[in-house]
């Protein structure tokens, strides 16, 4: 139609889109709410939208599609910011929420019991496992660096004495300190799921390095626990599993314990109706994808004005 792009997408935000004459548009880059879209079923989450601005986000599980899934749309993360924003939405709807899906922030389970004081708190599973997994990743992590301390040694020791450093080759041709980077991928994986290299490079990792095979068994045990149906066994498993991660040497797997105790109640409570906080991450996932797509948010009004069209 021969006009500038630039123009087009000016003149398309200023006069067509609507934007001026938009109800939220005086506090849209702090807040949104949408009282209507609040369910039996909610999930809270954070996003970040831009340059590491973070938002939280209220959402319905019940809703199906994208339509009707946003409740509220918040600027940070602090208990005391969410509650107070929260607070504008009609007492009486809030109290209709009967179960809430987050992860283990202890604000948003601030905010959360405050808004919605009728739901169920339940914390999603994958972040406990994930909890789980990154003392695995930890394990690993410090044998590298220790295996790093010790070729940087070994090579200034060589030069000293004017030879050439030659690094310890595995079976599978690699060196210890490749063996540890190389095994990152496979510690998030189940046995059955690896390949016939992985299982090799498996084999040599936990037999040069027990303690990442004592912090994997641990972890893949506490996996299965989630496979139980079972209130009551669910219950004695998690029991289980803590009182060996107390005992356990590895200090990180004694933080999980810890971070199992204080959560214990919104833990368990997955095991009544099994339910997930993976709705709230798909939405971000999309948000994430329409952000890419938009190259980028350089306006967070317009950007969130955009976003109320396709979830709201």
């Amino acid at each position: 139609m021969g006009v500038n792009e630039d123009t087009l997408r000016r003149h398309y935000k200023k006069k067509w889109s609507g934007l001026q004459l938009w109800n939220q548009l005086t506090h849209a880059d702090k807040y949104l709410l949408y009282a209507h879209n609040i369910t039996s079923h909610m999930a809270i989450d954070e996003v970040s939208l831009s340059q590491g601005e973070l938002y939280t986000i209220l959402s319905s599980r019940d809703r199906l599609g994208r339509s009707g899934k946003v409740a509220a749309v918040i600027r940070g993360t602090k208990a005391e910011d969410l509650i107070k924003v929260l607070a504008l939405l009609p007492e009486a709807l809030r109290e209709t929420a009967k179960e809430v899906a987050l992860d283990m922030s202890m604000s948003m389970v601030k905010a959360a019991q405050w808004a919605l004081p009728h739901a169920a708190l339940v914390t999603d599973r994958f972040h406990v496992e994930r909890l789980s997994a990154d003392a695995v990743q930890q394990a690993r992590i410090d044998q590298r660096w220790k295996e790093i301390d010790r070729e940087a040694k070994a090579i200034i020791k060589c030069k000293k004495q004017g030879k050439k450093y030659k690094p310890i080759i595995l079976t599978n041709g690699d060196t210890p300190k490749q063996l540890l980077a190389r095994s990152r991928y496979i510690l998030y994986k189940m046995p059955h799921q690896w390949t016939k290299s992985q299982l090799h490079r498996a084999y040599l990792l936990f037999q040069l390095y027990p303690s990442i095979e004592q912090a994997y068994r641990f972890h893949r045990d506490f996996k299965n626990i989630y496979k139980l149906e079972d209130l009551h066994k669910a219950k004695t498993a998690l029991v289980e599993r803590i009182k060996r991660a107390q005992d356990s040497s590895i200090e990180y797997f004694q933080s999980v314990a810890e971070s199992l105790i204080a959560h214990w109640e919104r833990i368990v409570a997955f095991f009544t109706n099994r339910s997930t906080n993976a709705h709230a991450e798909s939405l971000n996932a999309q948000i994430k994808l329409f952000r890419s797509n938009l190259r980028g948010v350089t306006d967070t009004k317009f950007f969130l004005f955009r976003l109320e069209k396709i979830f709201t």
